[in-house]
């Protein structure tokens, strides 16, 4: 095996080669960054997505460490091993041309020919310009067009003055967004998964997610509990319960009324009965024409607005580290 001095400076030959603003992508969390600086010793890096510039050297004996467990255990190495905030690691190593990462496996893998590296291509990283934005083909996008419009139609601080018909727009939207939100949300969920390595933590501008587990527990057959809890010195009586379904079917046969053996307690809410999909998708094409026909002074003044809703959003949704925000979603009545 060749000493590492030898892989070293084939990595920073390979480094010094990079073209100016390439980029490369972190396996475990995503992120992209930079190398601002090649050195004897250390590598420096810049951070593209974080909220305050931060660079942050990578220090020779470091590489050589993660080189060591590679080459001298089984020819790779699983990436969920590496320590905290570590991962711009093998993203840079995988600029050596004998190593590579495969995320599906969650290993950084030394192997013989050709081998691929975490380079961006120049398209994957560039901005989008304002003409590159696209109307998805999405439900929960037309809705909450729709609902943008409303909420900029009524003053929502001072619901008990708006008017029925338009409470109940506004009702039908939210219930809407929050239905097909939360579907997509799903969709979002599942690619992620396969991206997330056990419970480490990744970060995008707005916020942060990791994979977690859940356990959901089924009784198994009755008569195999109660005979091993039986096996096990306790008597069936024990955990024998009421069975609601069976108590349904005694009060359909007896004189009993349901508040006889239920605690009954009634609530009222707002169920949305029916959606107008012609009203809305005609108010939604009003709404996209009007977008389109937009030009000269009004395009400009259009573009003001966008650009000041889109300061408002990110002040809103600011991430900031160290805070912990907890989330439940749930579906529309």
């Amino acid at each position: 095996m060749a000493p590492f001095s030898v892989s070293w400076h084939t990595l920073l030959e390979e480094l010094d080669d990079l073209s100016e603003g390439a980029t490369l992508l972190t396996p475990l969390s995503h992120d992209r960054f930079r190398v601002t600086d090649v050195q004897e010793q250390r590598v420096v890096i810049e951070f593209l997505d974080r909220e305050i510039d931060e660079t942050r050297p990578l220090q020779r004996d470091q590489f050589e460490t993660l080189y060591r467990r590679i080459t001298e255990e089984s020819g790779d190495f699983e990436l969920d091993r590496l320590p905290p905030d570590a991962d711009p690691y093998p993203a840079v190593l995988s600029l050596h041309p004998r190593f590579e990462i495969n995320e599906d496996q969650g290993v950084i893998v030394e192997k013989e020919g050709a081998t691929t590296s975490q380079l961006l291509d120049t398209e994957d990283v560039s901005e989008p310009d304002e003409q590159e934005r696209t109307q998805p083909d999405l439900n929960v996008y037309a809705d909450a067009l729709l609902l943008v419009d409303a909420l900029e139609r009524h003053e929502v601080d001072v619901l008990e003055e708006i008017d029925s018909d338009a409470l109940v727009n506004l009702y039908t939207l939210l219930s809407d967004v929050q239905r097909n939100a939360n579907d997509l949300r799903q969709d979002v969920a599942d690619v992620l998964l396969q991206r997330l390595h056990h419970d480490r933590l990744v970060s995008g501008p707005f916020g942060s997610v990791q994979r977690t587990t859940r356990r959901n527990r089924a009784l198994k057959d009755d008569e195999e509990v109660l005979q091993t809890l039986e096996e096990a010195g306790i008597d069936r009586e024990r955990v024998l319960g009421v069975d609601h379904e069976k108590v349904d079917d005694a009060l359909d046969v007896t004189e009993l009324s349901e508040s006889d053996v239920y605690e009954v307690k009634e609530s009222e809410y707002v169920r949305k009965a029916e959606v107008d999909e012609e009203r809305k998708e005609s108010r939604l094409q009003g709404l996209k024409d009007q977008l389109a026909a937009t030009d000269g002074e009004d395009a400009e003044e259009l573009r003001q607005e966008i650009e000041d809703l889109e300061a408002r959003i990110d002040e809103l949704t600011e991430f900031k580290s160290g805070q912990a925000y907890h989330t439940q979603a749930g579906g529309g009545p």
